[in-house]
């Protein structure tokens, strides 16, 4: 990551989560303990979208807030990647992470 910013020094000045960016991006799950971790740890959905009802009727909708997070895609790759290799490679039951 040091070789990027010094090669590129305008990497790291136009947005500074650029470097946790690319670590995120070239991080490969290939342990079974580290692949439930994140599986348990990023959630399915987003959980601060709610419904507020009042009288039986819709009174307050929140919106899922989760892709303000700028480093939402890589997260959920991230997620994605470990379900997959837990599938593919472990031939374990992911239904309870879904």
């Amino acid at each position: 990551m040091l070789n990027l910013i010094k090669t590129n020094p305008q990497f790291f000045v136009s947005n500074p989560l650029n470097p946790i960016r690319h670590w995120l991006r070239k991080l490969e799950v290939r342990n079974p303990e580290l692949a439930h971790f994140i599986c348990r740890m990023i959630p399915a959905q987003c959980p601060f979208e709610r419904n507020f009802t009042l009288f039986g009727h819709l009174s307050i909708q929140i919106p899922p807030l989760c892709k303000l997070n700028p480093l939402y895609e890589e997260v959920v790759n991230l997620r994605f990647q470990a379900l997959c290799y837990l599938a593919d490679e472990c031939n374990e039951d992911i239904h309870c992470y879904l």
